[in-house]
């Protein structure tokens, strides 16, 4: 039974986690996994979007100021930055969308009620894409000096940012953050409006994503019998209120390391968290 120390555990990894392009995903289903949680469960999915819901809010407090400079000071700007929002995130949805479908169509053809949260608790896949991320975090950061500069974010680089952003879904530990901006800093984008491009992404992504697990909470409570909603939720009330504050704190480094040119760095530690994930797991009970 999951308890408010627990939640609060959890709240602080997500969120000192979830800003920096290392997985904030990856690293609480590993401490859920310690905690010997479930982290594929309905409960599971819906407190972790809620603590991504707290460090959403955190984005926005973080970046408003920078946001109203460079994106609402005008129409024209206003215009222009929901233009580039819309075509990443309509890309994010096919691409993701059509992962969920191939992954539980085809993949997982066989099981009963397959669903791409049941991905969630496998160690090994997370420390794949973990080291995946690590890999192309390194070579962005490397590659990022020697690529030619673009003063504004384009609507094809918005596709690309969101066609990566669509493949990070379905797989975690393949960081979100970490796989958009090093996508952006490839293609050349200024680092500040593609550290705030990336975030406000986030943003939009997170309502319907909170959505849909919260659905899929409900569902599951028929189910297996009544309940009220204040139970259901009040754990991720809880979450999304820790998660803030540490997601605050989180993007403050992040800013730090991200304009002194030592992205890499946080490609690096992937590399050794993927290692460190698949130690666990050979060393977890089966």
């Amino acid at each position: 039974m999951l308890n408010y120390f627990q939640i609060l555990i959890l709240a602080l990894v997500q969120g000192a986690c979830e800003l920096l392009p290392v997985s904030s995903s990856a690293h609480v289903i590993m401490a859920e996994k310690l905690m010997g949680l479930d982290p594929s469960s309905p409960e599971m999915t819906m407190l972790l979007v809620m603590l991504h819901t707290g460090t959403m809010f955190a984005v926005i407090v973080y970046f408003w100021r920078g946001w109203k400079r460079d994106y609402f000071a005008s129409a024209g700007q206003l215009q222009w930055f929901a233009i580039q929002v819309i075509v990443a995130t309509f890309a994010t949805g096919v691409v993701g969308y059509g992962l969920k479908v191939i992954i539980e169509k085809v993949f997982m053809r066989g099981t009963p009620h397959a669903e791409i949260e049941d991905l969630f608790s496998n160690l090994p896949l997370i420390a794949g894409a973990l080291a995946a991320v690590g890999a192309l975090i390194i070579y962005a950061g490397r590659r990022a000096e020697k690529t030619p500069r673009h003063s504004e974010i384009q609507p094809v680089h918005a596709v690309w940012i969101g066609i990566v952003q669509g493949v990070c879904l379905p797989f975690r530990g393949f960081s979100r953050s970490g796989s958009t901006i090093s996508t952006g800093l490839l293609l050349g984008l200024p680092r500040q409006k593609l550290e705030e491009f990336s975030f406000a992404l986030a943003v939009v992504l997170t309502p319907p994503v909170v959505a849909k697990e919260a659905w899929r909470l409900l569902k599951d409570q028929a189910l297996s019998g009544p309940g009220s909603a204040l139970h259901l939720f009040l754990p991720g009330v809880v979450g999304m209120v820790f998660s803030f504050i540490a997601g605050l704190l989180a993007l403050r480094w992040l800013s730090r390391w991200l304009e002194s040119g030592r992205w890499q760095w946080f490609g690096y530690y992937c590399l050794v968290a993927a290692a460190g994930v698949l130690t666990i797991h050979l060393t977890l009970p089966h």
